[in-house]
């Protein structure tokens, strides 16, 4: 483990977005006002809701990923921007879910502040465990929390869930079962990032019968850093 992918690095990162005294109560990004609710992953302190954005082709120049008029399951919605923006680009179905109810209501109050609660239906959810077991959407995709943790260790808040994964055991968990939650031609998509572990991802998809596929990179300044963001495609491989 380097200082890069260290689990402490990103825990300290947790606990001074969460207490910031300059954290605040909205925020614009993509041109749009957002609301930010306590104990929320915070998108004003880091690039990265900014790339998964672009990486989707949801802004930037990018082609878009998301069929328009199609379904769109976003796995750890956080405030709601990427499952907003979504059905703002012509999603017709959008399903948001978090583990933190925080979150859900986040995403909720955003959906609604941009006229979309219509057709964005936010879900208190680890992973797809409170889903309906036969739904199925044209996209799934996760930004994940791609910072390994140790086995052991014991989350001390749901904002933590957001930034590292305790022995990937949600990556093992989403890699078998994201592909299940596909309509015919659907896609799988995963968010991950030089700061995860690679190797020990593509280990746990072969040893699941998944392959991954790289579709698009996006490297962005945070700090002194420049990170790599990796967008993947995850596929049965039989």
């Amino acid at each position: 483990m380097t200082e890069r992918t260290s689990y402490e690095r990103s825990l300290e990162r947790s606990r001074a977005a969460s207490s910031r005294a300059d954290r605040p109560d909205t925020f614009t990004m993509a041109g749009l006002e957002w609301d930010l609710l306590d104990d929320v992953f915070a998108p004003p302190f880091s690039r990265t809701t900014e790339a998964a954005m672009d990486v989707l082709g949801l802004t930037g120049t990018e082609t878009p990923l998301l069929r328009a008029g199609g379904s769109f399951l976003e796995v750890g919605s956080g405030t709601g921007i990427i499952a907003v923006m979504a059905a703002l680009r012509g999603a017709a179905r959008v399903v948001a879910t978090d583990i933190n109810a925080r979150a859900v209501e986040n995403t909720r109050r955003n959906a609604g502040r941009h006229g979309v609660g219509d057709r964005l239906r936010a879900v208190h959810s680890d992973l797809f465990a409170a889903l309906d077991t036969d739904d199925r959407f044209d996209c799934v995709y996760w930004h994940s929390n791609f910072v390994l943790a140790p086995d052991d260790y014991r989350y001390r808040s749901d904002h933590e869930r957001a930034y590292i994964d305790t022995g990937y055991r949600a990556h093992e968990r989403y890699l078998v079962e994201a592909p299940l939650r596909l309509t015919s031609g659907g896609r799988a998509l995963l968010q991950f990032s030089d700061r995860g572990d690679l190797p020990r991802l593509t280990a746990l998809a072969t040893a699941h019968d998944r392959r991954l596929k790289v579709l698009r990179r996006h490297s962005f300044p945070e700090g002194t850093e420049t990170l790599e963001h990796i967008l993947l495609e995850i596929r049965v491989a039989s």
